[in-house]
């Protein structure tokens, strides 16, 4: 699918670069808010810049996973191209 994510990099602390298969890229920051419940381990900076692409989606070592359709709406109808994950 267009959403899915074909590029990803950490940028800076809590924040990965990604692009997805129809061109388009931005920037997906994780707030400490965000990171509760199941989604707690991304406290850690270093989790999150250890993310990876398993078939299009944005995937951590540990198992968590962020829907590409979501983070392509969002960076998409954002004028700076950023998503923020937050509480």
């Amino acid at each position: 699918m267009y959403w899915d994510v074909v590029g990803i990099r950490s940028v800076a602390p809590r924040e990965l670069a990604v692009q997805f298969e129809d061109g388009l890229s931005g920037v997906v920051c994780v707030d400490l808010s965000f990171c509760t419940g199941v989604f707690e381990p991304l406290r850690s900076d270093h989790l999150v810049g250890a993310a990876q692409i398993n078939n299009g989606v944005v995937v951590w070592p540990n198992g968590l996973d962020l829907a590409p359709d979501t983070m392509y709406r969002e960076i998409k109808r954002s004028q700076d191209r950023r998503y923020h994950l937050s509480a």
